[in-house]
């Protein structure tokens, strides 16, 4: 532990200490930092990140090169090289990746991912422990999204099961209140469960969102502390004045720029793709092979939300935004346009198309129905496939 210990100091790692705030961890006061569940000091990505740091911190001080051969292979190894580097370059190792730890690993496996019991109960906190924050939340949110889908399963199978006579015309606007109501409120109470497991955690975002807040305010301060320099040097202000706001208006320029892009993207691919799904949708006479039509419009439609995510995230590279956080709701910004436009921009289309109430709520039920089967299959049968593949491979 001594050893994690003086490679996160090293690594200026930040943790949370009994305060609430994030500090750069220091070995010497080790009993100032908040603690993991189950009694360790270091989380199992945290553990990882600090191994990583030592193998790659493994250099050459020599004041020469050093000589190494492998299958034959002489290559060297130069002054202040790293060796891990140097052996990935040469094809020597060709991946470093952690291993998982078995026990809890087995004991994750039972009480969880094979809890057959209970569908909607998931070990959280031991998830936090192994995984880290982000991985516990995600899935916190998803367990607490499944269970609120009943009601709207519920008052959705009741509409089409029920005939309420002379108040049928009324049913579909209730329950459109309806979802917007439960959508509501189940916004609400995810905040409240989130708040109460990073209380849970110990864990506080407010330091966090002052130091991204500080980070943004940065560019103004520095503007700020030139309009005071001003009295001391009229000739170099006006001149650093100029190029903070050049600086500004090009990274508000860039972000304009890559939006347009993803949108004619999306436009000029996408679009044509949809005229040709509407016309042979039309075209089609039994329901079954709709439901084919549909299944392969929607397979399409995922391969082009991969491309426009990955181009988003080349996109963003090539952005004027400060600091990480500026980034990542910049990319936020782009992928659920992307998604939106994508998912939605052909029931627009069929909406124009038909205007025809019943024919577009036969196309949202048909789309419904194959995209949640087509999510379960690829999200749980193609993991499954790609494991048995790799351990067939490995046995043979």
């Amino acid at each position: 532990m001594g050893i994690l210990g003086r490679a996160a100091s090293e690594m200026q790692m930040k943790k949370l200490t009994c305060i609430g705030m994030e500090l750069q961890f220091e070995w010497e006061q080790v009993a100032a930092f908040v603690r993991q569940p189950d009694g360790s000091l270091f989380s199992w990505r945290e553990r990882f990140t600090c191994f990583r740091y030592l193998i790659y911190g493994i250099v050459n001080k020599t004041n020469s090169e050093i000589s190494l051969k492998f299958d034959d292979k002489e290559f060297y190894w130069k002054q202040n090289e790293s060796l891990l580097r140097r052996l990935e370059d040469e094809g020597v190792v060709k991946l470093v990746f952690p291993l998982h730890e078995e026990i809890k690993r087995k004991q994750l496996l039972r009480n969880w991912a094979l809890n057959w019991h209970d569908f909607t109960w998931q070990p959280i906190d031991e998830v936090y422990s192994y995984f880290g924050t982000k991985i516990a939340t995600y899935f916190a949110f998803l367990g607490m999204y499944t269970r609120w889908l009943f009601f709207p399963a519920v008052s959705g199978l009741a509409t089409q099961l029920i005939d309420f006579g002379s108040f049928q015309w009324l049913v579909l606007p209730a329950f459109f209140i309806f979802v917007i109501s439960w959508a509501v409120f189940f916004l609400q109470f995810w905040k409240r469960k989130n708040s109460a497991l990073l209380a849970r955690w110990g864990i506080n975002y407010s330091f966090a969102e002052y130091k991204a807040s500080a980070n943004e305010l940065e560019p103004i301060r520095h503007y700020l502390s030139i309009e005071r320099e001003e009295e001391k040097n009229f000739d170099d202000a006006p001149a650093e004045k100029r190029r903070l706001q050049r600086n500004e208006w090009s990274g508000v320029l860039l972000r304009i720029r890559n939006n347009a892009i993803i949108v004619l993207g999306i436009i000029c691919l996408q679009l044509p793709f949809e005229l040709a799904y509407a016309h042979l949708y039309e075209k089609t006479e039994t329901e079954a092979l709709r439901y084919v039509l549909t299944a392969l419009y929607l397979v399409a439609i995922q391969y082009y939300t991969r491309i426009g995510g990955k181009v988003s995230v080349i996109l963003i590279k090539y952005e004027n935004n400060q600091g990480e956080q500026s980034s990542a709701d910049s990319l936020i910004y782009k992928v659920f346009g992307l998604y939106f436009m994508q998912s939605y921009i052909g029931l627009f289309y069929h909406a124009s198309l038909y205007r025809d109430i019943l024919t577009l709520r036969k196309v949202l039920i048909q789309r419904l129905v194959v995209s949640q089967v087509l999510e379960n299959l690829i999200e749980n049968s193609i993991p499954y496939l790609k494991y048995s593949y790799k351990k067939y491979s490995a046995v043979q």
